[in-house]
């Protein structure tokens, strides 16, 4: 049979949450539920992260049976085993690398993805983060002031080890950000304050890039026809549904 190469895609989450730490925890303890316990998630975050690893990599990393008289249990793969290998030996690489880096590793060590929108944030409150409760809105603070919230479930939130201080990015896709002219009133979250840089007119909308208050960039879409030119005050609105939360490497 032919060993499976491992994709690096498989790997994409091993700086940036605890999927990579509860699939070592798995190997160490023989168990889902010890695993989970260890890692300080719930049950169903640890199987949560199991799936997503799964997927990446494309084939099974853990064997589990449940239940039973000697009760149930769980084991790594080989293909578990070769990625946690190859997870280690990527961490000691990508951190000497980075070491030397000093302010220029969070540009390179951001997500690659196609949102245009990665926004430096910090974690404000978790509202809505009890046991039983699913959904979890994030609420985030940008420099200038500003703030954004993000709406994700509650595993998604006990992976990331989100709490109040905690610095993160924010990101958006551009066609998710409707930008609007300026009007009076008092900030609200999800409604961020900036000046049009510069817009490229298209036929049914205009993209336009804002340079927020705090000095950040976000680029999103405005409605035709529209008075925006480069200067002119502006407001993005951000769904909280739309925004993704990703911990820089």
């Amino acid at each position: 049979m032919t060993k499976k190469t491992l994709s690096a895609s498989s790997l994409g989450y091993g700086q940036a949450d605890k999927r990579i730490l509860i699939l070592q925890l798995v190997g160490a303890h023989g168990s889902i539920s010890q695993a989970a316990r260890v890692a300080g998630v719930s049950y169903k975050a640890a199987w949560q992260a199991l799936h997503t690893l799964t997927n990446l990599a494309g084939e099974a990393l853990v064997d589990s049976s449940v239940g039973g008289a000697g009760g149930g249990g769980a084991r790594l793969t080989p293909a578990g085993e070769r990625l946690l290998h190859a997870a280690t030996r990527l961490a000691q690489a990508r951190q000497a690398v980075l070491s030397q880096l000093g302010a220029a590793d969070d540009a390179i060590a951001a997500p690659r993805t196609s949102m245009r929108n990665h926004l430096r944030a910090r974690v404000l409150e978790l509202v809505g983060a009890g046991p039983r409760e699913p959904m979890v809105r994030v609420r985030l603070a940008l420099d200038g002031g500003a703030e954004l919230a993000a709406l994700i479930t509650r595993e998604s939130a006990e992976l990331l080890g989100l709490a109040p201080g905690l610095a993160l990015l924010a990101l958006t896709k551009a066609t998710a950000v409707r930008v609007v002219p300026a009007a009076s009133g008092a900030p609200r979250p999800g409604v961020l304050p900036g000046r049009v840089l510069r817009v490229f007119r298209g036929t049914h909308g205009d993209e336009v890039t804002l340079t927020l208050t705090g000095g950040q960039q976000l680029v999103g879409f405005a409605e035709r026809p529209n008075r925006l030119r480069a200067g002119s005050a502006a407001l993005a609105q951000v769904d909280d549904r739309v925004v993704v939360l990703a911990l820089p490497g």
